[in-house]
């Protein structure tokens, strides 16, 4: 007798280019029975603004094909606030659709995720939901923030069947709260390799490199996030500087409140000529990005996960992080330890850079590495670990409404 799938409502806030491909593959899986929800299709059916990045952004990839989605009608303002989602419309989906399981990927800091939790628990439903933080620490370092989260982060994560999170850190963090490691499954992010590997094969690195005037062997660094201050972006600047790699290009791919301020320090230090700013760079045009630069590199001093290194290592860039970047102990330390540097230490930062460039043989045979690495994080894996929990939680619910648990 065939299996029997299992059937899951995953509920996002709204449709983003890195889970689009991962929603393409759950659906094909013959384990799963898939239906995904959306609280809104900003991004995806029209341009929505993105306060971070200070521009209307509406990606140029696919992100509704290829798997079943409905949009529940949001009754929220869409801002970032507890109302800001409020989608009631998710308590009868749930109830009609005889779920097995609810993926929840909607924060508990909307009431979206409450409406979804309690139709959940009301048909017997898993819940399963997580976080990507490796630390109690907010991302504006509010020490009320902290104690709030350790007083309240127990509690809130008992409300899962199952905890998914995307890196050993997140890992961790989850175990220092009290939780069972048994109830906590890890689902490392991922991006669609194949996808990036394929596009980045088909571009002549030199071709693009001739585009930015840089010449083959001339050092290029990138940054590739919001340019904001938690992104750190005036440390890289500085570094770069202080690195002295002579003709060495660095370019900033983004947007956001610190770009002026970058701009009038570029000019300060007299290395204007050598920073290009891009400005927002949509998906399609990345594995571009990525394949001309020899090094990404991403300074935050908050930062849960950093998929732009998957993507990276992907298109052969190799990355350097801060030590706050949740992908440093997953992706980048793998490979190459010494490419995390201490948050804030603007002088280690310019040396692992002088490093990086010290032996370009030894920087390719890095990309190399990062290449095989990041297979590590792949969507097929992802998912295995995803039906795992599932089944998990499933199994966990069964058992509870038969009195076992």
């Amino acid at each position: 007798m065939p299996q029997e799938r299992i059937k899951v409502l995953a509920i996002a806030s709204h449709p983003v280019q890195y889970m689009a491909p991962l929603f393409r593959r759950m659906a094909e899986d013959p384990a799963l029975d898939l239906q995904v929800a959306y609280c809104s299709l900003r991004g995806a059916a029209a341009a929505g603004y993105d306060a971070d990045f200070q521009a209307s952004v509406q990606w140029d990839v696919p992100l509704l094909d290829g798997y079943p989605w409905v949009e529940v009608p949001n009754q929220g303002s869409g801002e970032e606030s507890f109302w800001g989602l409020n989608n009631p419309g998710l308590r009868e989906l749930i109830r009609a659709g005889k779920f097995d399981a609810i993926l929840c990927y909607v924060g508990y800091v909307r009431a979206s995720f409450w409406i979804a939790r309690r139709a959940a628990r009301s048909t017997s439903a898993a819940f399963l939901f997580g976080t990507d933080a490796h630390s109690l620490e907010p991302r504006d370092a509010k020490k009320w923030k902290t104690w709030t989260k350790k007083l309240l982060w127990p509690f809130l994560f008992r409300q899962a069947d199952q905890i998914f999170v995307p890196s050993t850190g997140t890992f961790r963090m989850i175990e220092s709260l009290g939780i069972p490691a048994d109830r906590i499954t890890l689902t490392p992010y991922a991006v669609d390799n194949n996808w990036w590997k394929a596009k980045s094969a088909q571009l002549d690195r030199a071709a693009v490199r001739a585009q930015w005037n840089a010449a083959p062997d001339q050092p290029v660094i990138l940054f590739c996030a919001k340019l904001q201050p938690w992104k750190r972006p005036l440390d890289l600047l500085r570094a770069f500087e202080r690195a002295a790699l002579g003709d060495a290009l660095l370019f900033f791919a983004g947007e956001g409140s610190q770009r002026k301020e970058l701009e009038q320090e570029a000019a300060q230090l007299k290395i204007q000529d050598r920073v290009k700013f891009l400005g927002f760079v949509n998906q399609s045009q990345l594995p571009a990005l990525y394949t001309g630069a020899d090094v990404l590199v991403l300074p935050s001093d908050y930062e849960p996960f950093a998929v732009v290194v998957n993507e990276a290592m992907c298109c052969g860039c190799p990355a350097i992080v801060s030590d706050k970047v949740g992908a440093g102990p997953d992706l980048v330390s793998p490979v190459r330890p010494e490419f995390v540097f201490p948050v804030g230490d603007i002088a280690a930062l310019a040396a692992t850079l002088r490093l990086a460039f010290a032996d370009r043989r030894e920087l390719r045979e890095t990309a190399r590495r990062a290449g095989l690495h990041v297979e590590q994080h792949a969507p097929q894996i992802t998912i295995a670990r995803t039906i795992e929990a599932v089944s998990k939680a499933v199994g966990r619910v069964r058992l509870r409404r038969e009195g076992a648990l």
